[in-house]
């Protein structure tokens, strides 16, 4: 034991944790046994359930929709309340040491390795007393494969972030429309028109950097974003939409392109100079001040961006809008939708002292009613419904998930099990602009690939060569970007069989490995 909360602190220290962002229904739903909440109900019982205070307001003991959740269940929640710094450490020792709440929120990979080690119930068990569950699995097959165990047992309810038919969306290219609109900048829809749209933004705003990345790596990063645009492959590996297989991007024939392409831009000093350094809040400050005029981001953010930007003393016509994807010629112009199921999960401890209830507590959650509580809040209160959907109260404004979390406990981080359920709210009651990008973008939307379920071995391969893989891809993509590596045949063909000494090959035959494992394709 001692040996394997070292081995679980090491992780920690290696890695944080990617902590997703994620109701009053008219109907019962029937429990475990079969009948109402209300009548299920016995005696008054309490779960602990662990939890963590977000930056829009502190996990409270008094929401209104776990009063009225536990007027129909009977249960009361009791939140073990950590710091979001001390969160991933926390999980990771009660996990190592079998001492969990009774309800948390784990990684599926957490749930499927330590499932079997009975340290979550195993809910498979239980279907037959908990009819939501078993509708949610049927439902969703890939949540059922992200839920089960090396022994067939299902030990997480995953989180919901992405609606099943693939339209939902996070990212947009932001650009400064009332500068461009002044400029009479036709949007671009290729890398060459790209290229003149931020030059004549540059001769006109020398003192700017058009284009500044928030971020290197990840889903808004300059090199996934450069690579997918000539390429069609997102980040180093993915998916690719056009053969259903996964792709290592670097032995695409036009990566070498989008290289040249960057070195292009920093030589000419239309790309950030210090983009390799760059932290959010400095990237930021160079959007409010007019610093970047270009970039790839959070479409949610656009509106606050702006708020933030007229508070700091820009411009009263100061706007960020969208243009749409951008592709070189060949490659499909193409955005991932959210993925529909997300990588945490919803478990129960396998010590909980009354499994039944724990589990009938949690398949009402998983119903419509208990989904509404936890995505939407108390209808009349926190939503209304237009033509027959919920959209949130117009009053919260373009940042709805703010007042949702502080005042109703609604959207909430390791609380919430369908995030999908609250952005389509979200999205009804924005603005005319976002759902002018909505309409816009929605052409270019493909459904997001479907994690895949590795085992032992693939874990431990991805575990010893991915991140010294990347890091080497990074530094020397930066080498060249930045001009310290010439770029040729020689230089290129020595990158390439570098990345493959660290395991390139290997990783991209595991990852198709597992993925036509998981989904027989």
């Amino acid at each position: 034991m001692k040996k394997r909360i070292a081995t679980i602190a090491a992780t920690v220290m290696l890695g944080g944790l990617v902590a997703g962002c994620t109701g009053s229904g008219t109907k019962d739903t029937p429990a475990g046994d079969g009948k109402t909440p209300e009548a299920a109900s016995k005696k008054p019982i309490s779960f602990t359930w662990l939890a963590y205070d977000r930056t829009e307001g502190k996990v409270r003991t008094d929401w209104e929709i776990f009063k009225e959740i536990e007027a129909k269940t009977g249960v009361k929640v009791d939140f073990q309340v950590v710091s979001a710094e001390g969160l991933a450490e926390k999980r990771q020792i009660m996990i190592a040491t079998n001492s969990v709440t009774d309800f948390i929120q784990v990684s599926t990979q957490e749930g499927r390795d330590n499932g079997p080690e009975k340290v979550f119930l195993n809910l498979k068990d239980y279907l037959d007393k908990a009819p939501n569950i078993k509708k949610f699995f049927d439902k969703y097959p890939e949540a059922k494969a992200q839920a089960t165990g090396a022994d067939g047992g299902l030990y997480t309810i995953p989180v919901l972030e992405g609606d099943a038919e693939g339209k939902g969306f996070n990212f947009v290219w932001l650009v400064r429309k009332d500068l461009t609109s002044k400029l009479g900048l036709k949007d671009p829809t290729n890398p060459d028109e790209l290229y003149q749209y931020l030059k004549a933004l540059k001769e006109k705003y020398p003192d700017a950097y058009p284009y500044s990345p928030s971020a290197v790596t990840g889903d808004v990063g300059l090199y996934t974003v450069m690579g997918n645009m000539f390429t069609g492959i997102q980040g180093f590996y993915n998916l690719n939409p056009q053969t259903d297989k996964y792709a290592f991007a670097p032995y695409e024939p036009k990566y070498k392109d989008a290289i040249v392409y960057m070195n292009k831009l920093y030589s000419e000093k239309l790309l950030d100079p210090e983009y390799p350094f760059l932290t959010g809040p400095q990237w930021e400050e160079r959007m409010m001040k007019g610093k970047a005029l270009v970039s790839y981001y959070w479409k949610a953010n656009l509106s606050t961006l702006t708020d933030s930007a007229k508070k700091a003393g820009a411009p009263a016509d100061y706007e960020l809008d969208a243009i749409l994807p951008i592709a070189a010629p060949g490659v499909k112009n193409y955005q991932f939708s959210r993925a529909v199921v997300g990588s945490t999960g919803r478990a129960v401890s396998a010590k909980v002292k009354d499994k039944d209830r724990a589990v009938q507590f949690l398949d009402y959650l998983v119903s419509e009613e208990g989904t509404n509580y936890l995505a939407l809040g108390i209808q009349g209160k926190s939503y209304t419904l237009e033509n027959g959907k919920p959209v949130f109260m117009k009053e919260f404004g373009e940042a709805p998930y703010v007042p949702l979390r502080r005042d109703f406990g609604v959207w909430y981080d390791l609380i919430n099990l369908n995030n999908a359920l609250s952005r389509e709210a979200w999205e009804r009651s924005a603005s005319d602009k976002l759902k002018a990008i909505n309409t816009k973008y929605a052409p270019y939307i493909v459904l997001a690939p479907k994690a895949s379920v590795k085992n032992k071995e693939e874990l431990e391969l991805e575990k010893s060569k991915l991140s010294a893989l990347t890091k080497f891809l990074e530094q020397k993509i930066t080498e060249f970007v930045t001009g310290k590596t010439p770029i040729n045949d020689t230089t290129y063909a020595q990158f390439i069989d570098q990345a493959k000494k660290l395991g390139s090959d290997d990783l991209l035959n595991m990852y198709n490995t597992a993925y036509k494992r998981t989904y027989g394709k």
